[in-house]
């Protein structure tokens, strides 16, 4: 199994952590729980991010320990000893010999970590680690002291990407960004959600790659649907389907949404939302400039949206009525908009698709400003749900659901769209939509 990353990349981002933390003090960062889903059938197993991050441990079971030792801090990997008999069953394991090539001081068995842990508590006055991570190790010290939560001093530095990190998340947008073109190009009336979904997880196993998160494929109504998950309907002419997918690259994620109609024609009541949606889209990419607050983005968005809305006739209220902005709060809308658009407008992107390092509108941790090297996405939606019994669906847009998504790494000299690939356009999409069918 080879790094991610050279071994100079871990230390450096190990110091960075460390460093901040106060010199008698315990650092524990475990790997996640393997999670059985009957008897002896396990989920697939996706190592802790804060593992991937300091030391590149992707195996199940494994625990980084970092110690203060005359002023230095000194790291150990504690992880399991090889096991024919396992190993016969489960594949060939790294081991504690085969350890010792990663970014770590010291390797150890999985076994010997309890009484490690209990060796050292005693000569500490402060205790680090991810919380809920590792159920075992929440047992273990649970009483013995007072933990701290150790993403506090982590997070901040995830948020910035390395070159080296960038060009894998564009590796992962691109493969994406592929692969929503290649489900397009196969779309046609009495397509089923689930035949589009294998056509992009196809894509991103063909590319040795694998989802980030459950790909989310609602035609018609379903679209008008946030999380939707069940992706067994079959689409008709004259829907639209929206695709919310992306694809991991070596831990690092993309998040892409297109929608398109899946004759390869937008209808006018159609086109109208969509152009809507992607004028606020541009508009909030546009927003992500070095220096600008997080919350600058959604708000750019939403004064886009509501102004929309009320041209279209779907809001009679003035603007400000139409967004009902909160006083002290940045970034929080509570007008009428949020009946069509009630979520927010992008999250960090990273090591996890909803990364570390980012505050909903409103919060304290929001009010910061965007620095280049972060990465995240912009994804306005409006939603007219013809199965909604509390608010009044404009008979036009009934049964509408879309949403514009694409992956934004801020620079210096302002936003790069990592998915730029991916058509957007109604032109584009349009010309692309169903041609594979007849390639």
């Amino acid at each position: 199994m080879s790094l991610p990353f050279n071994r100079e990349e871990y230390l450096s981002r190990q110091e960075l952590v460390f460093s901040k933390l106060p010199k008698s003090s315990l650092a524990i960062i475990p790997t996640n729980d393997r999670k059985i889903r009957s008897n002896d059938v396990a989920y697939p197993f996706r190592a802790n991010s804060y593992m991937l991050y300091l030391c590149g441990w992707e195996e199940d079971e494994g625990t980084l320990l970092a110690t203060n030792s005359s002023g230095k801090w000194v790291t150990t990997l504690f992880v399991p000893e090889r096991d024919t008999t396992k190993e016969i069953w489960e594949g060939v394991r790294i081991g504690v010999d085969g350890a010792k090539s990663w970014p770590v001081d010291h390797t150890d068995t999985l076994q010997s970590l309890d009484s490690s842990i209990k060796d050292l508590i005693s000569d500490v006055s402060r205790i680090f680690t991810i919380p809920g991570a590792s159920s075992s190790l929440d047992i273990l010290i649970d009483g013995n002291t007072e933990t701290e939560d150790l993403r506090t001093y982590i997070d901040p530095i995830r948020r910035i990407k390395s070159a080296n990190e960038i060009e894998y998340m564009q590796e992962a947008a691109s493969i994406a960004s592929s692969a929503h073109e290649k489900a397009m190009r196969n779309s046609r009336p009495g397509i089923g959600e689930w035949e589009i979904q294998s056509e992009v997880e196809g894509h991103f196993m063909s590319s040795l790659s694998q989802w980030s998160f459950p790909s989310i494929v609602g035609g018609g109504d379903n679209a008008t649907v946030l999380h939707y998950k069940n992706n067994n309907q079959v689409i008709k002419s004259g829907d639209l389907v929206l695709v919310d997918a992306g694809c991991e690259v070596s831990g690092y994620a993309s998040d892409i949404t297109r929608t398109w109609p899946v004759n390869g024609k937008f209808s006018q009541p159609q086109r109208e939302i969509y152009e809507l949606v992607l004028r606020a889209e541009l508009a909030g990419i546009e927003a992500c400039q070095p220096g600008m607050p997080w919350v600058s983005m959604h708000e750019a968005v939403c004064e886009i949206i509501a102004e929309g809305l009320i041209e279209l006739g779907v809001l009679k209220c003035t603007t400000e009525e139409a967004l009902g902005r909160v006083e002290g709060k940045p970034g929080v809308f509570e007008g009428q908009i949020r009946n069509f658009f009630m979520h927010g407008t992008g999250h960090f992107l990273g090591l996890d698709v909803h990364d570390v390092g980012g505050g909903r509108q409103g919060d304290p941790n929001s009010s910061f400003l965007l620095e280049p090297g972060m990465v995240l996405t912009i994804e306005p939606g409006l939603y007219f749900g013809s199965w909604r019994n509390d608010i009044l669906i404009p008979e036009r847009y009934a049964g509408i659901g879309i949403r514009i998504e694409d992956d934004v790494l801020v620079t210096e000299q302002g936003p790069l769209v990592l998915s730029s690939s991916c058509p957007k356009m109604v032109d584009e999409i349009e010309q692309v939509v169903g041609k594979g069918i007849h390639d």
